[in-house]
């Protein structure tokens, strides 16, 4: 049957029909291999595909030149070996009648030179890229020459990969680094004037078009507005789409706004948590009706709502859902079987991007499968035998534990101390910047609820409420508690970040929050004491503060921080600490040199990460007929755990996340999916 949502409406693009409104947008999960998209690109893809997503963009920024070097572990459209590996990525996404294509560009200086074969970032001016820190060669006119060509010998290689068309990047690359005053200082032909400066792009499409023909489909994503002073303004950007428009070159655009440069521009392109949704949509929809063109757009589009509100009122026709589909890749066939309240959720961690913008790989905070297709399942499949499974602790840990093994089909019991589940989530969550994470919490009770799983609140598990449940597996995922025990004295004066967090400490005025375990509870505790008017010291004995939140989540703090009394002090320890009269005296030292210096609070604030609350598995673990061992070889293969090491024992027993060791939320959950897929 027909459907009216706007969403399932299919869309005539050139000769190319795309099932429904719903697209990822170009970007690189950094899974490539010897920058190859092969096994482990090709299912990340391939999922999505299957689940009924219209089109799959691949390949954020494919390099089509070597001295654009794969800073994030691009695709290297440069080689022809990559030919038959993007063959097989269009292939199978076809056979689910996905439409695939793959963005191209040349990074210009939004590069490192340290990568791939050490050649210098190029660029229209000397202008180093914040980011990325390189200072760029400036263009030559060969340089110029040599690039066009390689851009359209990346184009014929997709061609003949069989993709439906590809996208050009020209937000921070190479192309709108022409475009933009702020970054071009070039004389003659490519510099000075609007026409100028966009030659090199005409020039591009124009190779392009000569190469793949005028059937083949090339559109473009690209800055209307850089919302920097000196760069691209809206109205250069509406004369710049127009100008694309009228070049008859390109088949649609795909609109950005903003500048990526920086951290905070970057942030504000692609909004994390506490900002707000779909904050260029507007936006995108004046270029639409300034052009009549085909029109695309992604910033921050978490839920079907918004998606179905941005189609349905004529701004945009094919709406991009990227980080979303992360967090659930199955979103349009939710869709299609009425089951939107089923679809996990994006809670805007960004956990995904900066992870890739730190050299690491995107791997969603609470879908553990993401990224990991070939080994870990989206789908949960039903146990050949039903088991009793009983869980200590609703945290993500133990809620991931809980819905996967009730989706297994076991009957499940979870034991909480608390009031209510989350745990840590929940105590993050009372910022109100970071509210959105309790989504992570919520979205496994709903799942938990839809298959009766039995939940005992304000119960102290102890052995023996555990053994009457005759349970086949018990998996502890009880969690830490703040650990302060740091320093040689005066450990019984410092509070922790979650008693601050939580309230149950009133903030001081002249506070140090000393933080050596780098994640968001420090900041966190420093930024709800700064609230307050008082002066804040963060101290580090790293070389840089708050490593583990990352570039993106980073940005919200020090904005909500730079006005006020806040200071950030790097590479010295805080040794010990005692009181002095009405303050408390802390004894500084460094780790370079031996250095010791005092400085007074009235208040200090220990972030050094968790303990495990583990008595229980301590007690159990007798009585289990594994003795609480994990085959870590089957554990990693997420394969059957089949250890036996007490005869007498009559269940497995198990601890997951933080009740082994303080890490985050992402592992806590992939470690209760990887175990209880098995079970």
């Amino acid at each position: 049957m027909a459907s009216n949502d706007p969403l399932l409406q299919p869309y005539k693009l050139k000769h190319l029909t795309i099932k429904n409104r719903i697209m990822t947008t170009s970007h690189e999960p950094a899974y490539p291999e010897d920058g190859m998209p092969k096994d482990r690109y090709r299912v990340y893809h391939e999922e999505r595909a299957k689940a009924g997503v219209g089109m799959t963009m691949t390949a954020g920024s494919a390099a089509v030149s070597r001295d654009s070097p794969p800073v994030f572990n691009n695709v290297l459209a440069y080689k022809d070996e990559v030919v038959p590996w993007m063959a097989k990525v269009a292939d199978a996404c076809h056979a689910h009648g996905c439409a695939v294509m793959i963005q191209l560009t040349h990074l210009g200086r939004r590069t490192g030179w340290n990568k791939g074969d050490w050649l210098p970032a190029v660029s229209p001016s000397h202008h180093r890229e914040a980011s990325h820190r390189a200072f760029p060669k400036k263009m030559e006119d060969w340089d110029i020459e040599r690039i066009i060509k390689d851009y359209a010998d990346a184009a014929e290689r997709m061609q003949a990969a069989g993709l439906d068309g590809i996208e050009l990047e020209a937000y921070g690359h190479l192309m709108d680094q022409f475009w933009s005053p702020r970054t071009n200082t070039l004389d003659g032909a490519y510099g000075g004037s609007l026409e100028n400066r966009m030659r090199f792009s005409l020039d591009v499409l124009a190779a392009i078009r000569k190469r793949v023909g005028e059937e083949f489909i090339v559109g473009i994503r690209y800055t209307a507005d850089e919302a920097d002073k000196d760069g691209i303004s809206e109205d250069d950007g509406i004369e710049i789409s127009k100008r694309l428009q009228k070049s008859g070159l390109v088949d649609f655009l795909n609109v950005i706004r903003g500048h990526i440069d920086t951290d905070p521009g970057l942030t504000d392109v692609i909004p994390v948590q506490g900002m707000k949704s779909a904050p260029h949509l507007d936006f995108a929809g004046r270029v639409k009706e300034a052009t009549g063109m085909p029109t695309f757009h992604a910033a921050r589009i978490p839920d079907v709502a918004t998606a179905r509100y941005a189609v349905s009122a004529g701004l945009i026709d094919m709406v991009g859902m990227t980080r979303a589909h992360m967090a659930d890749p199955h979103i349009v066939r939710k869709i299609i079987e009425g089951r939107e309240h089923d679809i996990r959720p994006c809670v805007g961690a960004t956990y995904c991007l900066d992870r890739i913008y730190q050299g690491g790989d995107a791997l969603c905070i609470h879908n553990a499968a993401t990224g990991r297709e070939l080994t870990m399942p989206h789908d949960i499949p039903l146990a050949e035998s039903k088991k009793k499974v009983v869980i200590v602790g609703s945290g993500p840990a133990g809620l991931e534990a809980a819905r996967v093994a009730a989706e297994r089909g076991h009957s499940v019991t979870v034991f909480e101390a608390a009031s209510e589940p989350g745990g840590q989530i929940r105590l993050t969550a009372q910022s109100p910047r970071r509210a959105e994470m309790i989504s992570i919490i919520d979205w496994r009770m709903a799942q938990c609820a839809a298959r009766d799983v039995e939940f005992r609140f304000n119960t102290w598990a102890e052995t023996g409420d555990i053994l009457p449940e005759k349970p086949d597996v018990v998996i502890i995922a009880t969690g830490g508690l703040p650990h302060t025990d740091v320093l040689e004295f005066g450990n019984e004066l410092v509070v922790s970040s979650w008693d601050i967090i939580s309230g149950d400490v009133k903030p001081g005025q002249d506070v140090l929050v000393y933080d050596d375990a780098g994640d968001h509870a420090g900041l966190q505790a420093a930024e709800l004491i700064a609230a307050t008017g008082a002066k804040v010291e963060i101290m580090t004995p790293d070389r840089s503060f708050a490593p583990e939140v990352m570039a993106m989540n980073l940005v919200p703090y020090m904005r909500s921080m730079q006005d006020k009394d806040v200071t950030f002090t790097v590479t010295y320890r805080l040794r010990a600490a005692a009181h002095e009269g009405n303050h408390l005296s802390a004894v500084i030292g460094s780790d370079y040199s031996n250095l010791t210096k005092t400085r007074d609070y009235d208040q200090i604030v220990v972030n050094h990460g968790t303990i495990p609350m583990d008595d229980i598995y301590f007690d159990l673990k007798p009585l289990s007929s594994n003795l609480g061992e994990l085959d870590q070889a089957a554990f990693i293969a997420g394969d059957p755990q089949n250890v036996v090491s007490n005869g007498e024992g009559k269940f497995q027993l198990f601890r997951i996340g933080d009740a082994v060791s303080a890490r985050n939320t992402h592992a806590a959950i992939y470690d209760a999916l990887r175990l209880m897929k098995e079970v």
